[in-house]
């Protein structure tokens, strides 16, 4: 049987420099700290939405320059187990969260319409009317 494997030229100088590097961050629970995002284009519009569970709406963040949005959140996990007055077990996270995209055309930033409901961010994001072509009288 034949055996397939992948080469990677920079393992053998670096082994260890690179390794996880690309991999997202973990929390001390495990739960990975990522933004999962859906984009879909209607007519006129881009719809965006992005899951960011156990975040509050006051630390989520959108940006949109253009025809790039910008997503961040901070994020704040505790979790406490107390038995009487003793403490057990104390978990704590704090962080930051971020995610840039580019989309096909640029919207219209001031009618773009931010909602978010049970850790799904929406989106909506219209699309700029490009100016008519202006025909040019020669004289």
């Amino acid at each position: 049987m034949t055996r397939l494997s992948v080469y990677d030229p920079f393992a053998e100088v670096f082994p260890e420099l690179f390794r996880g590097f690309f991999a997202p961050v973990k929390t001390p629970a495990g739960d990975a700290l990522e933004i999962r995002v859906e984009v879909k284009e209607g007519d006129g519009e881009y719809t965006v939405q992005a899951e960011m569970p156990g975040v509050k709406k006051e630390d989520i963040h959108v940006q949109i320059d253009g025809n790039r949005v910008s997503i961040s959140a901070e994020v704040k996990r505790e979790s406490e187990k107390k038995e009487g007055e003793r403490v057990l077990r104390s978990e704590r996270y704090y962080g930051a969260v971020a995610r840039s995209f580019s989309l096909g055309s640029e919207m219209d930033e001031s009618k773009a319409v931010a909602k978010f409901d049970n850790g799904v961010l929406t989106l909506t994001l219209p699309k700029k009317v490009a100016p008519a072509a202006k025909r040019l009288t020669i004289s």
